[in-house]
């Protein structure tokens, strides 16, 4: 994220918050930037999965759509004006563009949280490349009154199980080491482990740098050491 956007989205928080929370905020990011650069890497290969089978509450429903035109206003609105509205909005109009699917899961016809997907590639530089039918799943969001009720893993399995009758590759998720809420959610659905890893930008060239005692396997044409900085590559399905 560029300090311009940063600066937008502090700024408007503070006028959301007030003083005393925009310093814990400011805090905890903080925290978070010094000693939290590794995420956790999941996967899943939806093929296996039964499509559709995901039973859900009679008070939940999840949506897709594919371009903004469709969506409601109401729902745009929720979406975008949790934190910047202009940088949201021009967010969802980049990720539409890209050809990005936005799935929302409504409680008793309220949104309640949103989660985005995209084939074949990613929004910003990923851990390694993904193959044309592979599937991103990536920012997904519950609003705060509806934490705690299952949201997340409820979406996330149904997209997953949808996905099964359109989808020949895999699907892949990460959430932030210090996410403990985001790496349980994730570990009530179909997601297993993959790794953790930790990327480093340096003269626009992306290194990623696997755990310490991490066993995922490359791709057959590549045999660099995982241990080591790797660029561009993708774990094998032997492995993953």
């Amino acid at each position: 994220m560029s300090v311009s956007s940063s600066v937008s989205r502090l700024t408007d928080y503070f006028k959301r918050n007030r003083l005393r929370a925009t310093v814990r905020r400011v805090g905890l990011t903080a925290k978070r930037a010094v000693f939290s650069g590794r995420e956790v890497l999941f996967y899943c290969d939806p093929s296996t999965l039964m499509a559709a089978t995901v039973d859900l509450s009679s008070s939940l429903s999840v949506e897709r759509y594919k371009n903004q035109t469709d969506l409601s206003p109401r729902d745009f609105q929720k979406i975008t004006s949790f934190w910047n509205p202009d940088l949201a909005s021009r967010r969802v109009k980049e990720r539409f563009g890209l050809g990005a699917s936005l799935w929302l899961i409504k409680l008793k016809d309220n949104l309640a949280g949103y989660g985005w997907t995209l084939q074949g590639s990613t929004v910003e530089p990923h851990y390694f490349c993904l193959g044309p039918d592979d599937i991103h799943l990536f920012d997904f969001h519950v609003f705060p009154q509806y934490r705690g009720r299952g949201v997340n893993p409820s979406l996330v399995s149904y997209i997953l199980s949808s996905l099964a009758a359109e989808s020949h590759g895999r699907a892949f998720i990460e959430a932030a080491e210090w996410n403990q809420a985001q790496l349980a959610s994730l570990r009530r659905t179909p997601f297993r482990r993959l790794g953790s890893a930790r990327k480093l930008t340096l003269f626009r060239h992306i290194m990623v740098f696997w755990g310490k005692n991490e066993t995922v396997r490359q791709t057959q044409d590549t045999r660099s050491n995982l241990s080591e900085p790797v660029t561009n590559q993708r774990p094998s399905r032997e492995k993953a």
